[in-house]
């Protein structure tokens, strides 16, 4: 083989690697894709829906060295917000913050109160259960009636737009500022759940075609196309 021709393989590697480089440099550290596993964010967000969050606004850590890019912003109420979760430091959850560090948060038959004011609820948030949990007791806290409490330094009280149905602060706590990952920005895609769409199954071979077909069948209609490109707020 020609010079020619290793000199023209060697190029092609390393524009490779400057691509794969540069694909890990965007995804760790710049925007990063997720998707909705639940209902916990309805109807903000939908389950089945794919979105693009910034991860760099909230300073992200850049891959192998682990330095950390300066914030341009801390999150701030109304973000809404991916996160590690603080039971395992691994999930990735999506909720909103309502609270930042020093702020007082509570809970009056489902009305949530931050610093003593009424926070408004988000243009497309909910509520689905008309029951009000009282306090078992005078210090208990539950889902409508929870606080009053001082959020802890560098931490962030969250909750989600399904305000009847989100595990959330209220159960598990704040989240620190180490756990932020990144603020979502648009759903890029949105595919509605079809209960059903056939399951690919190890044990059966055809499964994965029959499960292609079938979505390929049901493409137009499975598709939320009014939700793509959507902004987050």
């Amino acid at each position: 083989m020609s010079k020619d021709f290793f000199d023209s393989l060697w190029e092609n590697i390393k524009s490779l690697l400057i691509a794969v480089v540069l694909a890990v440099l965007i995804k760790t550290s710049i925007v990063e894709a997720y998707k909705i596993p639940s209902s916990s964010m309805e109807d903000t967000l939908l389950i089945g829906d794919f979105l693009i969050a910034n991860k760099f606004i909230y300073g992200a850590e850049l891959p192998l060295i682990g330095v950390k890019l300066p914030a341009i912003k801390d999150p701030m109420p109304g973000d809404v917000v991916i996160f590690k979760w603080p039971g395992d430091r691994t999930t990735n959850y999506i909720k909103r913050c309502v609270a930042v560090e020093g702020q007082k948060v509570e809970v009056v038959n489902k009305v949530l109160y931050v610093d003593g004011k009424e926070y408004p609820n988000p243009p497309e948030s909910k509520f689905t259960d008309s029951r009000i949990m009282p306090r078992a007791g005078i210090h208990e806290n539950n889902r409508d009636n929870w606080g009053p409490y001082v959020v802890p330094k560098d931490c962030y009280f969250m909750m989600g737009d399904n305000r009847d149905n989100s595990y959330d602060s209220r159960f598990w706590g704040p989240v620190k500022r180490e756990f932020i990952l990144g603020e979502a920005m648009l759903i890029h895609w949105s595919w509605e759940p079809d209960p059903g769409s056939p399951t690919a199954e190890v044990s059966d071979p055809l499964s994965v075609p029959k499960l292609f077909l079938y979505n390929i069948a049901h493409f137009f209609d499975r598709v939320r196309w009014g939700r793509l490109l959507n902004t987050i707020s």
